[in-house]
C-alpha cells in the first residue's frame, strides 16, 4: 500500500478506520524527517495491513495544533480514529512496527 499524503480536508476520512493508522508529522526542511522518509517507505512495504499517512506542518498548521505537535519528525498511530501511539523525533522500523501492532 502506498504512503498517502494528507491535508486538513482528508485527514479525518484516512484516520476513522478500523485498521491500524500510522501518522508522519513532517516538514520538507527538516533534517530528521528527510532521514524518517525511507524508514516509513521500508515500512509499508514490509506490513501488509496498516495505512501511514504524511501530514505537512507547513501546509495543515490546524493539524499541528490539533494535535500538540511541538517538535518534528513525529509519529501518531491511530485506530478507529482514536491515538494509540505518540513518539517524537526519529524511528526505527523495528519502534514503528511495534506501535502499529
Amino acid at each position: 500500500m502506498a504512503i498517502i499524503h494528507v491535508n486538513d480536508e482528508t485527514f479525518q476520512k484516512e484516520v476513522q478506520s478500523s485498521e491500524t493508522v500510522l501518522v508522519d508529522f513532517y516538514a520538507d526542511w527538516c533534517g530528521p524527517c528527510r532521514a524518517m522518509a525511507p524508514i516509513l517507505e521500508e515500512l509499508d512495504n514490509d506490513r501488509g495491513e496498516g495505512k501511514i499517512l504524511k501530514v505537512n506542518v507547513d501546509d495543515s498548521p490546524s493539524l499541528a495544533a490539533k494535535f500538540g505537535i511541538m517538535s518534528i519528525p513525529t509519529i501518531i498511530v491511530f485506530r478507529e480514529g482514536k491515538e494509540l501511539h505518540k513518539k517524537v523525533g526519529l524511528c526505527s522500523k523495528e519502534e514503528l512496527s511495534d506501535m502499529m501492532k
